[in-house]
C-alpha cells in the first residue's frame, strides 16, 4: 500500500491526484479512469457488504449484508446510507429485471426472490430436482430473452451467512431452521450441503429451472457477467478445496459462449495470479468496452479491484486495504464504480460506462 499507510476515513487530509491506489499496468487503462478521479470511502460499518445493484428509477444504490441479514440504500446526492430491508434472509446477489423488478438471491432461505411491482414477493427458485438449493449467490438477466441466470454455490452455506443447522452452528430437535420475526415465523428443513454446485437459468416464459453450467464445468460458481453484445457468459470459479486444481483451489475466471440462451464452450479467460499469487475472485462487471471489472481478495497490497480486456489482459488494477467481494457501475451516466469491500463501500468515478443492466 501507500507509504505512509493511506487513511480512509472521514477525517483523512486530501488525497494526492493522480490517485496513487489507482495503478495502470497498460497504457488503455489511463482512457478508462478519470485523472482526477480519488478513491472515496463513502460509508463503513458493515458487517460484509455484497450484492450491490443500481436501481436506476430510484436513483439509489441496493446492497446486501449477508452477516447481518440486512439490505441497504445508499443515496448518492445526500451522501447517506439508510436500511432498506432491516431483515433480507441473509441475501447476497441482486440486480433488475427488464421491467425494472428488483431480483434478490436469499443465503438463509435457499431461494431467488423478487418484488413485484404491488410490492409482493414471488419465489422464483427455491428447489431444482426436488432438493433445497444450497446458496444462491450472484444473479443476472440476459436482455436477449428475458432469462434469469444464477449461481448456486455450497460455500455460501454457513453458520455467519444464516445456517443454524450448518457447521458450527445447531439445529433444533426436528433439525428445523428457524427465524422468528414479529408475529411471523419462517421455518424450512437445512443441511451441510444440498447438492452439487450448479449455475442455473430460468426460463422468462415457464419458469422453469435448468442447470445450464455443472460443478465439473465450473467449480465453486460465484461472479455472473454478460459482455455487452450478450455473445459471452462470464462465471468465476472460487472453488475453495485446495485439490481441485493445486494450491490456489480453482479460483479463475471461465468463459462461455452463449448459444440460444445457454453457455457452452468453456475456457479460462484469465487464472488470476499477481506477482505469484494467486488472488481469490468474487464479483464482476463488464463496461461498454468489454472490459471486466473483478473484484478479488489476496495479500495486503494485492487486494482492490482488477481490470481485464476482452481478450484477458490485465490493464491495471485498484488497490484497496480490504478484499473487494463484488461491484457494480452507477450514478446518472453509469460511470461510477461502487465497491464493497468488507463492511465498507468505496466509489471512484471513471471515465467509462458500465454496460447496460450491470
Amino acid at each position: 500500500m501507500t507509504q505512509p499507510v493511506r487513511d480512509f476515513g472521514p477525517h483523512a487530509p486530501p488525497a494526492f491526484v493522480p490517485d496513487p491506489d489507482i495503478l495502470s499496468l497498460d497504457p488503455s487503462f489511463g482512457d478508462l479512469v478519470f485523472k482526477n478521479g480519488n478513491i472515496e470511502r463513502v460509508w463503513s460499518g458493515g458487517g460484509w457488504l455484497e450484492g450491490p445493484a443500481w436501481i436506476s428509477e430510484g436513483r439509489f444504490l441496493l446492497l446486501s449484508d449477508t452477516v447481518r441479514s440486512a439490505q441497504y440504500r445508499f443515496l448518492p446526492e445526500e451522501n447517506l446510507m439508510t436500511t432498506y430491508r432491516k431483515e433480507s434472509f441473509n441475501s447476497n446477489g441482486n440486480t433488475v429485471d427488464l421491467q425494472g423488478r428488483i431480483l434478490t438471491c436469499e443465503h438463509g432461505l435457499r431461494r431467488v426472490i423478487r418484488w413485484e411491482q404491488d410490492g409482493t414477493c414471488k419465489v422464483l427458485a427455491n428447489k431444482f430436482e426436488g432438493q433445497g438449493l444450497n446458496s444462491p449467490n450472484d444473479i443476472i438477466v440476459n436482455p436477449a430473452d428475458g432469462s434469469i441466470l444464477f449461481s448456486d454455490p455450497a460455500y455460501g452455506d454457513c453458520l455467519a451467512e444464516g445456517h443454524p443447522d450448518a457447521p458450527g452452528g445447531r439445529a433444533n430437535r426436528e433439525g428445523k431452521l428457524r427465524w422468528n420475526i414479529g408475529t411471523e415465523a419462517t421455518t424450512q428443513f437445512g443441511s451441510a450441503k444440498r447438492q452439487a454446485d450448479h449455475t442455473f437459468r430460468i426460463d422468462p416464459q415457464n419458469g422453469q429451472l435448468e442447470s445450464v453450467l455443472t460443478e465439473e464445468q465450473v467449480p465453486g460458481p460465484n461472479g455472473l457477467c454478460l459482455s455487452p453484445d450478450l455473445k459471452t457468459l462470464y462465471v468465476i470459479s472460487t472453488a475453495p478445496d485446495p485439490g481441485l486444481t493445486g494450491p490456489g483451489g480453482d479460483r479463475k475466471i471461465r468463459a462461455f459462449d452463449m448459444v440460444n440462451g445457454r453457455p457452452q464452450n468453456g475456457r479460462v479467460f484469465c487464472d488470476m495470479t499477481l506477482d505469484g499469487q494467486h488472488l481469490v475472485p468474487d464479483g464482476m462487471k463488464a463496461d461498454v468496452f468489454g472490459n471486466l471489472w473483478c473484484g478479488a481478495s489476496g495479500p495486503y497490497g494485492l487486494c482492490g479491484v482488477f481490470c481485464y480486456s476482452p481478450a484477458g489482459k490485465l490493464l491495471g488494477r485498484i488497490r484497496l486495504p480490504h478484499g473487494v467481494s463484488n461491484l457494480t457501475f452507477g450514478g446518472l451516466k453509469r460511470n461510477e464504480l461502487y465497491m464493497c469491500a468488507a463492511g465498507s463501500l468505496y466509489r471512484l468515478m471513471l471515465n467509462t460506462q458500465g454496460a447496460a443492466l450491470c
